[in-house]
Formats: structure tokens, C-alpha cells, sequence
């Protein structure tokens, strides 16, 4: 994955190496990114920094400390070799501090996709904790966004005693079925357009492939992404099948990221092209790992080969085969598999329109808790919007708050029917845990009335 933003040069350095000798890469903690300010009305709180193992690290605690602990884990941050904090990292602390909790937060010791060292700096973390304040809390909880919510899960499979409740958000809890839907969106839009398809595709794809892809799948000359002719028609109902099924605020979904967010090209709407540059591998590894052998792409909602556009793509498209042992899971794999193997609560939410990290991760790994077993301890929650990891505070606020009465009390929360696809299909779905409130999302399709 690449980075979405070019990053400063770091102020102020601790430097840490990267795997082996050979092909080293140094990282560089940014310490004037460590200090933070307080909550107003919580001026008094503890508040820590500093560096540990190669990481930056935050830890806040409150005059009236509640004895558990949260621990955040953020989410990309790019390629670059600096380490650092955004501004405000917690996007409830807030409400962690007037209910009592410490929290905790690592800037990890590497940048990129590398969700396995992220999970190991933040139970380091967890340790430096007691050691810092020579508090021992009585719970410990993991919440983190988008790739911050790989590493919640790829934490609690890992460190099965460590953690006595989860919530990721916007996580990728599909690990590799990520980026074979970023693989996905560029081969099949090829393939439909241009009648070929080609991957890895060449430097200036943003800017010449992927223009004449709209060009032709549009109605008219610049009407995409709105009005569409057939193939281009079969092209949406294939994205939005492949990133969560059948379901309500996929159009205005489709109308945003098509229409205003770039990625490295700075073309706006050109996004989810954009992402199609990647070789393949994922963070640090220079394996390919994307994979879309096996995959039967629909362009309707009629299961199986039902037209012939259908039955043309699959017959056509480029088949891409990973590098052998690529989809590894070991210890500091940039992107562990999720097994589902969960034995604490977990409480997630996903927005329904992003196609960052699209819902299919949560279907996904709904599926795996499934076959082990585990689906007491889980609980989903769609929210309508179209942004990447846009809640508002009361949804984070009330999610945290479940989750803490389901691990204190046994109170387990109410969530959505995520693994049902008539369900998600309804007109109402995502509705009951979405803030009503007009100005918490960006293209929100509206609830019945």
C-alpha cells in the first residue's frame, strides 16, 4: 500500500532498524509529535510520553482512574521513515477521561502496513504501562481504526489473556481480502472497459488507463460517475457486490469516492484507480499476495453465469496467482490472518458507503467467528455514511460503553444482522446504530421515515 500523503522530515529521531542487515530500513520516532494537551476540565490528569523499543508512546490517566486501561491503535500512516502522533490520537478520550479510564497509545516502531509489529509495540506497550506508573489495571481493553483495527484483532488471536474486550472500527478484518478487492475493482473495470486487463498495469495508469475506463463506461461524455451505460452499470453492481453485498448507501457510496477523494495521483475520484498502481505486496514484504483465482465476479444479483457480459469477464479477465508462503502468519507478518478465534467480546462498526475498507470486512470475518464457534462474542453494527472511519462521537461513545457493560456485566449488545443478505439488503438496514443527527456523515443515505 502506498502512502496516501507525503510525510514531513522528522524534528527530533530515535532510530530503530527494520528486520535484517540487508535492505535495512530506519525509522525515526518524531518527539515533538509525543507531548500532548490536556481535556479541558481534566488539566490535572497524568499525562506521560516518551520512547520505548524504538516507538513513540502516549499514556494518560486521570486523578480519579477507574483501574482499567484502553489501549488505541492507529491506523496507516504511509511509507515514510517518520514515526509520530497525529494532534489528537483517541477519538473518544474525551469521554474515557470523565468515565474513569487510562489510555495508551504507540506509534508503532515501523511505518507501512505492518500489522504484526504493531501488535507486538502495543503489548510492549500495555508492559510500559505498569512500569511508568506503577498502576496495574483490572481490565484492558483494544480499540483501533482501519488498519488500527486489524491490529485490535490480530491482538486479542495473539494475546489471548491480555485483553478482556475489542472494538475495532473501519478494520480491515478481512486481512488479504483488502487488497484483493482494491485488485478487484482495477482488473474487472479494465476488463469491462477495454475488453483486456493487466496487472501489474504501467506508472501513468491514473492518468491514462483509468480516464479511458470512465470514458468508456459512461453514458455520455462526462457523466461519470452517474450516468452509465450498460457495462458500466454491470461495473457498479460488481463493486458493490465484491465490497459487501447488496445494500442501502452503495449509490451515494459509489457518487463519493468516484467523485472527490484522491489518493496519489490527485485527481479527484480517482481513488480507488489510484490503488490499482500497488505491485501486489503488502507493507514491508515484497511478495505478491493478491489472489482472484478462485473468485466468480457477478455483474447482477442473479447467483451463477446469468449474461453474457457475465460469462465474458470471467472467461477473460486476468487471473493473478500469489507468491508461494506470501499469505504467511507469522509472528511480525505485515498482514496476519484472522482466524476468528475470539475469546473476548468484540463490538464493531463499519460504515456501510466505505470503499477505503469496504463493509466485505466485516462479512468476512463474521464468517470466520462463525466457524469457530465464537459469534456469543461477537456483535457488528452498520452505520450509514460514506466516509473511511467517519463516526461521530456518540457512536464511539456508545459502542465503548456497550462494549464495557457486555465485558463488566455479561450484557451483550444488540447489533446487525451482518451475515443474513436480505437483511443488509433492507431499507432500513444500519439505521438503528447510525446517529440521526444530518451533519455526523458525508453522503448518508437517509432512513425510512
Amino acid at each position: 500500500m502506498a502512502a496516501v500523503v507525503g510525510l514531513a522530515q522528522p524534528a527530533s529521531a530515535e532510530v530503530v532498524s527494520d528486520r535484517s542487515d540487508e535492505d535495512r530500513i530506519e525509522y525515526v520516532v518524531d518527539e515533538t509529535t509525543l507531548p500532548f494537551d490536556p481535556v479541558p476540565g481534566f488539566e490535572n490528569s497524568n499525562r506521560l510520553w516518551g520512547v520505548h523499543l524504538g516507538a513513540g508512546w502516549r499514556i494518560e490517566v486521570p486523578e480519579d482512574w477507574n483501574g482499567d486501561l484502553v489501549m488505541w491503535a492507529h491506523g496507516f500512516r504511509g511509507t515514510d521513515t517518520r514515526l509520530f502522533f497525529e494532534a489528537e490520537e483517541v477519538p473518544f478520550r474525551a469521554w474515557l477521561l470523565e468515565n474513569g479510564y487510562a489510555w495508551a497509545a504507540s506509534t508503532y516502531s515501523r511505518n507501512d502496513y505492518n500489522v504484526g509489529t504493531a501488535t507486538v509495540d502495543t503489548r510492549r506497550l500495555v508492559r510500559h504501562f505498569r512500569h511508568q506508573t506503577d498502576l496495574r489495571p483490572n481490565r484492558t481493553y483494544i480499540s483501533g481504526a482501519s488498519m488500527g483495527g486489524h491490529v485490535t484483532a490480530a491482538s486479542i488471536e495473539r494475546y489471548p489473556s491480555l485483553y478482556d474486550g475489542a472494538m475495532p472500527v473501519c478494520g480491515v478484518l478481512g486481512d488479504f481480502e483488502l487488497f484483493d478487492f482494491f485488485l478487484d475493482f482495477n482488473l474487472a473495470g479494465q476488463q469491462l472497459a477495454l475488453g483486456e486487463s493487466t496487472f501489474p498495469v504501467a506508472p501513468d495508469y491514473p492518468v491514462t488507463t483509468a480516464p479511458a475506463i470512465k470514458a468508456a463506461l459512461e453514458q455520455a461524455p462526462g457523466t461519470w460517475p452517474v450516468g452509465l451505460n450498460d457495462r458500466g452499470q454491470a461495473f457498479k453492481q460488481l463493486v458493490e457486490l465484491r465490497s459487501g453485498g447488496d445494500r442501502p448507501n452503495f449509490d451515494e457510496a459509489w457518487v463519493f469516492w468516484n467523485s472527490f477523494p484522491d489518493f496519489g495521483s490527485g485527481i479527484p475520484g480517482n481513488f480507488l484507480f489510484d490503488l490499482g498502481l500497488g505491485d501486489g505486496s503488502i507493507g514491508p514484504d515484497d511478495k505478491v499476495a493478491v489472489d482472484n483465482r478462485k473468485v466468480f465476479y457477478e455483474t447482477d444479483l442473479v447467483a451463477g453465469p446469468s449474461n453474457e457480459t457475465e460469462v465474458e469477464l470471467n472467461e477473460d479477465i486476468a487471473r493473478i496467482q500469489p507468491d508461494r508462503r506470501a499469505r504467511r502468519n507469522t509472528r511480525r507478518a505485515p498482514s496476519p490472518e484472522l482466524t476468528g478465534r475470539i475469546r473476548v467480546p468484540v463490538l464493531t462498526m463499519h460504515n456501510l458507503g466505505d470503499l477505503f475498507v469496504p463493509f466485505h470486512m466485516e462479512t468476512e470475518y463474521e464468517s470466520r467467528v462463525a466457524k469457530r464457534g465464537r459469534s456469543d462474542l461477537l456483535v457488528q453494527r452498520a452505520i450509514r455514511g460514506s466516509a473511511h472511519c467517519g463516526f461521530s462521537t456518540a457512536e464511539y461513545e456508545q459502542a465503548f460503553a456497550d462494549l464495557v457493560a457486555w465485558v463488566e456485566d455479561g450484557t451483550r449488545p444488540e447489533g446487525d444482522a451482518v451475515a443474513d443478505p436480505s437483511a443488509v439488503a433492507s431499507a432500513d438496514f444500519g439505521c438503528q446504530f447510525t446517529d440521526p443527527d444530518p451533519a455526523a456523515h458525508v453522503f448518508a443515505a437517509p432512513c425510512p421515515s
